[in-house]
């Protein structure tokens, strides 16, 4: 007779713990936060964990502390409604596509690049199309040595998205085992170059794709916005409000809307803040799961294809390496918001084009993350998490009132011909910046912790795409400190050293600390400290607290704009 082994115990993990009360936790927190204050500055246990609120652009509170709701909703699982936690359960040897972007307008190189890529470890392509990068004509040779029954392939453009769509038609008909997308996407092409939209191309392109069953025709691309400054909530109403706007014309076309909905995807920018970009995805796939069901689409197809790429916005170009750090972030929390395809820029997308070293490292970056962090062996690892799902309904609701506004004014196209997208991403860079200004929001390597005597890295620039003065131009959060960095190099280039500023050792506690981080200052703008003032043109002066300018509420911008003017730095 075969006896059962028997079960362990199920472990009580907080038994020995006494239970405690919202009210007890707020009073210790209470405690904690008037430790040091004197008695009429002291808060009480609401307004201490007020004080401990995090508040995030797109009028997003991060609470200190989260539990679980008294009537919990229903997580749901993958692949069903509400498709909040993926389209489907994850493949542990393919946990997503790894795609790799190209965009060097010489074919030949992209040739090698791109078999490169896939030889080690890049399972799909990415060409950019356009004057600022290949040409429609050298899209085919781009592809010559890629199998396309294994690697899908997608392009993008924005001032010729007919011809570069043309050029992988033309490719992929040759192979009918092809997938892919032909990246179609006229309000994003609109929004860049400030052109009007055209959206007559999308029918046809649907309806020449019958006998291709695994290429897609549109894809939603919101990194215009997000690049240009938009909030993470505006970017995801945005990409709601734009597959609105197409499934509305397919439909006036006589595209059924089932059909028109399995062939949108949406790539969309993935940042450095892990949790946001994971609670952006899952929002994302929430709502387009709604907006499916309300139009009639079958369950099984209302899962929203999402394409994640590091944040272009986020990228510096001083100190460039910390942005493999933040490209790991955002990685990461692509993973954990179910991201179907990765992109990861490499490390000096800002210089210029990349060398075959960046490259490896952007590819490598989240080959680590998907086969030795194991962090994608689970679907929806955060899913469940108070935090988590909390900020997912944030996000959630939050983008569904944008989106509703836009509809309100009649959809995406007039929203953006009448400047209501531009007044948003406008209101959200001037209050970003603004932070960015006090060091508030702060970016290593180059608002924080500086490296002085950085020699610029030399790549091979890229073409600039024209555009109109209505256009959404990208506007990266590290520029305001980098066109001082600028004023400083094009007086050193001139005088032969950086501008001078005399920063005197003060007769101050920690005198030597305190000038440490004035110095640190400094070189946020290239600025050289001297001792002595007669070799500067400006000085740094101080009080017995410190250094004017390094309170951490200070505009740094406006003063270091200033002592580089003393200095005669040309503005």
């Amino acid at each position: 007779m075969t006896v059962a082994p028997k079960r362990p115990a199920a472990m009580a993990l907080a038994a020995h713990f006494p239970e405690r009360t919202q009210e007890q936790w707020r009073d210790l927190v209470a405690g904690v936060v008037n430790k040091g204050r004197t008695e009429d500055q002291h808060l009480s246990g609401e307004d201490a964990v007020a004080s401990m609120r995090t508040h995030l652009e797109g009028g997003l509170d991060i609470e200190p502390l989260y539990t679980k709701s008294s009537e919990p909703a229903p997580l749901g699982v993958p692949g069903a409604m509400p498709f909040t936690r993926g389209r489907a359960l994850r493949d542990a040897d393919v946990p997503w596509d790894v795609r790799q972007l190209h965009d060097d307008p010489d074919a030949a190189a992209t040739r090698k690049l791109v078999l490169a890529d896939l030889e080690n470890g890049v399972t799909s392509v990415w060409l950019h199309v356009g004057v600022d990068g290949l040409a429609p004509s050298d899209v085919a040779e781009a592809l010559a040595d890629v199998r396309l029954d294994l690697a899908p392939v997608v392009v993008s453009s924005w001032d010729d998205q007919a011809a570069a769509a043309d050029a992988l038609y033309a490719v992929l008909s040759g192979s009918r085992a092809g997938s892919g997308n032909l990246g179609h996407d006229p309000l994003g092409a609109a929004a860049r170059t400030g052109s009007a939209p055209d959206l007559t191309p999308l029918a046809d392109a649907v309806r020449r794709l019958a006998d291709h069953g695994e290429v897609r025709a549109i894809t939603i691309d919101t990194r215009v916005h997000g690049d240009a400054g938009a909030t993470v909530t505006d970017e995801v109403a945005f990409a709601l409000a734009t597959g609105v706007a197409y499934l509305r014309h397919l439909e006036s076309e006589g595209v059924d809307v089932a059909e028109a909905f399995r062939h949108i995807e949406f790539r969309v920018s993935a940042s450095a803040d892990q949790f946001l970009t994971a609670a952006a995805l899952r929002a994302l796939r929430r709502a387009w799961a709604r907006i499916g069901e309300s139009v009639g689409v079958p369950e099984k197809s209302r899962g929203a294809f999402t394409h994640a790429v590091t944040s272009g916005r986020m990228f510096t170009r001083d100190d460039a390496w910390t942005n493999i750090l933040r490209s790991t972030l955002a990685t990461f929390g692509a993973s954990l918001g179910g991201a179907d395809a990765i992109t990861v820029l490499p490390f000096d997308t800002v210089s210029g084009l990349p060398t075959p070293f960046s490259r490896r490292i952007a590819r490598n970056t989240q080959i680590l993350l998907a086969e030795e962090s194991n962090v994608a062996r689970v679907t929806d690892p955060a899913g469940g998490s108070w935090y988590v799902e909390t900020l997912t309904d944030d996000v959630a609701k939050a983008a569904w009132a944008t989106f509703q506004e836009i509809e309100a004014v009649g959809g995406m196209a007039l929203a953006l011909a009448n400047g209501a997208v531009a007044q948003r991403i406008s209101a959200a860079v001037a209050e970003r910046d603004a932070a960015l200004a006090t060091r508030s929001t702060p970016i290593t390597g180059v608002s924080t912790f500086p490296l002085a005597g950085e020699k610029p890295l030399e790549r091979v620039a890229r073409a600039h795409l024209p555009a109109a003065p209505n256009a959404l131009v990208p506007h990266r959060d590290s520029s305001i400190f980098e066109a001082l960095r600028d004023r400083s190099a094009e007086y050193a280039a001139k005088h032969g050293h950086s501008p001078r500023v005399a920063v005197p050792t003060l007769d101050v506690p920690r005198a030597a600390d305190k000038r440490i981080d004035a110095v640190n200052l400094l070189t946020v703008a290239g600025i050289d400290a001297v001792e002595d003032g007669a070799e500067s043109g400006a000085a740094l002066t101080g009080n017995d607290q410190g250094y004017e300018g390094v309170a951490k509420d200070t505009d740094v911008v406006a003063f270091l704009s200033a002592l580089l003017d003393e200095t005669g730095a040309p503005a």
